[in-house]
């Protein structure tokens, strides 16, 4: 068995039209593989980058453009049965063709396909093309015959099975890519192949075990042996002549237990599969890294309505979730270290579970096995969001070759723990006035509640399978029901104030979140406009959602003082982000257990633009993403409304139970106690308590000058709760000293706070893209202090390091704050 990797030697051209420039027409342009048209366009200098400005809006030519990548590659006849083309991934609709005869034909970019070529390959130079035709044009096509299908964007992603938010999105660029996105090369084998591999990883009573289905290609019947291996267990088993399948099971005693990130460690098995000829000779070998665990979803009625609890090895998990999109759009760009990096930046939040999304694509290896390595859960949407979807063919027979592909391959991964089967597609036949045009045509719910749990219990029984994104468990309750299953909350954002969150009492919120626009230094690199302003054109086309600007000021105007100037607005709309989530956030985890996961959308961004994300398209945290940190801490202590009162309540995420003194005072803003209580914390493992407070530290003498602090010596962070939205409170103009001094690799900027600084934040990149700060979102009572820590390529200006608008809070609206 030999593999000859293809990825040298590419040329890129435009098939001729009328829509392609001239400075591409008739251009060999050089193509990196694996790759898309986009990326080669751009390193050849042909096209400006899509991200910056309105670029984006020039090169809409490229979507509708038929493109053809051609290589030569040298070739030696060996004693090999077969020679195939193996291509992992084509993006889409390819025509494949070996010294000028087409091979095979594909329609998907979700899954692979392999093409035997042995008989057309010939001594030393041969040439391999690959033909992508246009995705409009495909996708129009098919719309035009089957009838029009609603969604939620005016494009035909709907049509055509592509990663969706390359046809734009209300966070998403419109780049609608094509080309070679994944490996591509020859295999050569004799007698037989593993054709797949799909281990299934269950764990009882403390032993584990692994039954090994292994599905073989022959190119001769002769009897086959099996050979796998795992923690020092080994089995064989025969697949004789004439058979194809066999099932090769090992059981391994007391095996150390993979657990999520927070809960215990996450211990891998390598497992190996060799495929072994009936003379002895090794055919084929495969190797993956497993984890043993348990996962069951508990979606039991109660006096609440239905649960939806994740048992991981039997103790059930609050998710601590993020939505994760395509962390580019054009995928050759996201290495493993960018994943890395994003991964950590999840875990630095204190997230336990990443959900990939169903607008996007099934995400790379180094996705999964970072995710293995590190504890994340993920939960996995098959790919469809916000729209009705046709079942007829062909796309019934590429839905169903897809997901039997992506199930076969995901389900080693033990970070893996939920299947969902759509993106708010359900949801949207329900309230999105669908059933009226579609007239009965078909929309995806053959897909949702038949095909794919059919084909999950089939290949994967090991982990549970649910509908959709939102669902509630039964057809005859409402799919966004907030007693039953999972919800999503976009009333908040679209239409309400984010103080709304705590009229909800749900079981699993899988969806909500609130926007801001990018940091300072990602909007000057990918923004022109001079001066930058809250409406100026590039600002304007980085913000794809419905009436986003309108929204963001409806927000501001309900809870901060106008902004001055740009910087105002900068700082506010961040704030105001970070705020909206923490409040949603620390109420639904202060119902535990009636509530038991929240997934905030969303973590990440594909290019620099203004949205929901906590990490901005250039890899920087927002302070939401600080609040975050806060929200989501093993331990939180929260002030919440409860029964006409207030209450803290005090939520454990810990195997350990939490006990501690707290004390609750109320205080004017320059510190003065007018009120005061005392409590024993005593928070067992995996709970929360609520602890009503007394009526003279719920009810202020003067709303505008008080607030409450809630503390719990080192064991928490403090929480607060102010009486008034911060354009009501009396705030005095903000008096501080800092200092600035080396620390190892960066600078400490220390504030000490002379009145009251509410949510104190201190933007580096302002001064230098590469700068970061530790924290964010301090409040300081008078004669409190705070160190932030800012590391940077070079020191900084340390006057400019503590001053406006580097270090801002709420209240230095009346001027600078040192």
């Amino acid at each position: 068995m030999t593999w000859q990797e293809l990825p040298e030697g590419w040329v890129l051209r435009a098939v001729p039209g009328p829509q392609v420039p001239p400075e591409v027409a008739g251009q060999a342009v050089p193509a990196t593989v694996p790759g898309c048209v986009h990326t080669d366009l751009l390193a050849a200098g042909l096209i400006a980058d899509p991200y910056l400005d309105d670029n984006e809006n020039r090169l809409g030519w490229i979507g509708r453009t038929d493109w053809r990548y051609e290589t030569s590659f040298a070739w030696q006849p060996g004693d090999q049965d077969r020679v195939d083309l193996v291509c992992a991934g084509l993006d889409t609709v390819a025509t494949v063709a070996v010294n000028g005869v087409e091979v095979g034909r594909t329609e998907n970019q979700h899954r692979g396909y392999r093409f035997p070529v042995g008989a057309l390959l010939r001594p030393g130079a041969n040439t391999l093309t690959v033909r992508f035709d246009s995705a409009y044009r495909y996708a129009e096509a098919h719309r035009d015959r089957l009838g029009d299908r609603p969604n939620a964007y005016p494009e035909p992603f709907a049509f055509i099975r592509k990663t969706a938010c390359n046809f734009g999105w209300d966070w998403g660029p419109t780049v609608v890519t094509a080309g070679i996105w994944q490996e591509i090369g020859l295999h050569s084998w004799s007698t037989a192949r593993l054709a797949t591999v799909r281990p299934l990883v269950t764990v009882a009573g403390g032993t584990g075990r692994v039954a090994v289905h292994v599905e073989v290609e022959r190119a001769a019947e002769e009897p086959l042996t099996v050979h796998a291996a795992v923690a020092g267990v080994a089995v064989e088993v025969t697949v004789p002549a004439g058979e194809r399948a066999a099932v090769a099971t090992l059981t391994v005693a007391d095996p150390e237990l993979w657990w999520p990130a927070g809960y215990g460690e996450q211990p891998l098995y390598d497992l190996e599969v060799t495929l072994r000829a009936a003379d002895g000779r090794t055919l084929d070998a495969w190797s993956r890294r497993i984890g043993f665990r348990s996962v069951r979803l508990d979606t039991a009625p109660d006096a609440h309505g239905s649960a939806f609890t994740l048992h991981v090895n039997e103790v059930p998990v609050f998710v601590r979730g993020v939505n994760w999109i395509p962390d580019d759009a054009f995928p050759n760009r996201v290495t493993r270290s960018r994943l890395a990096e994003r991964f950590g930046q999840a875990l630095g939040a204190n997230v336990n579970l990443l959900r990939v999304w169903g607008g996007g694509r099934y995400e790379s290896a180094d996705f999964y096995q970072l995710a293995d390595e590190l504890g994340l859960l993920v939960q996995q949407d098959f790919l469809f969001a916000c729209a009705a979807y046709p079942e007829e063919e062909p796309f019934r027979t590429e839905v169903e070759a897809e997901a039997r592909v992506q199930v076969t391959q995901l389900a080693v991964h033990p970070s893996l723990v939920l299947w969902t089967g759509n993106n708010e597609n359900i949801w949207g036949w329900h309230d999105w006035d669908w059933q009226e045009p579609l007239a009965g045509r078909t929309w995806g719910r053959g897909y949702y509640l038949d095909l794919l749990p059919r084909i999950v219990g089939e290949l994967d029984p090991t982990r549970p399978y649910w509908p959709g994104s939102p669902w509630s468990g039964r057809e005859e309750i409402h799919p966004n029901d907030p007693a039953h299953g999972t919800m999503h909350i976009w009333d908040v954002w679209n239409t309400d104030d984010y103080l709304k969150y705590r009229e909800y009492r749900p079981r699993f919120v899988a969806e909500f979140g609130y926007q801001a626009p990018a940091a300072y230094a990602t909007l000057r690199r990918s923004i022109s406009d001079r001066p930058l302003a809250a409406d100026s054109p590039g600002m304007a086309h980085h913000q794809k959602a419905i009436d986003g600007d309108r929204k963001l000021q409806r927000g501001l105007d309900a809870h901060l003082p106008a902004p001055a100037d740009f910087d105002d607005w900068h700082y506010y709309t961040q704030l105001n982000q970070a705020r909206a989530i923490q409040v949603g956030v620390e109420h639904f985890r202060s119902l535990r257990p009636v509530c038991m996961g929240t997934i905030v959308w969303q973590l990440n961004d594909c290019w620099p633009v203004t949205s929901w994300s906590a990490v901005d398209g250039d890899g920087r945290r927002k302070p939401l993403w600080y609040a975050l940190r806060r929200a989501y801490a093993d331990r939180l202590l929260t002030v919440q409304p409860r029964g006409g009162g207030l209450a803290l309540v005090a939520v454990n995420e810990t195997a350990g139970v939490w006990r501690a003194p707290a004390t609750v005072t109320r205080l004017v803003l320059d510190g003065e106690p007018r009120a005061k209580t005392s409590v024993e914390l005593d928070v067992p493992a995996y709970s929360s308590v609520v602890l009503a407070l007394p009526a003279e530290l719920a009810r202020p003498d003067e709303a505008r000058r008080e607030l409450l602090v809630a503390e719990a010596g080192d064991t928490a962070e403090r929480a607060l709760w102010f009486f008034a939205e911060d354009r009501e409170v009396e705030w005095p103009a903000a008096e501080l000293d800092a200092t600035v001094e080396p620390a190892g690799d960066g600078q400490r900027v220390r504030v000490t706070a002379r009145t009251v600084l509410r949510d104190l934040t201190v933007y580096p990149d302002r001064l230098d893209p590469s700068a970061q700060v530790d924290q964010a979102l301090v409040t300081l009572l008078p004669g409190e202090s705070a160190t932030f820590t800012v590391r940077a390529d070079a020191p900084l200006d340390p006057v400019a390091l503590t001053r406006r608008p580097v270090l801002r809070c709420v209240n230095d609206i009346t001027g600078d704050t040192a």
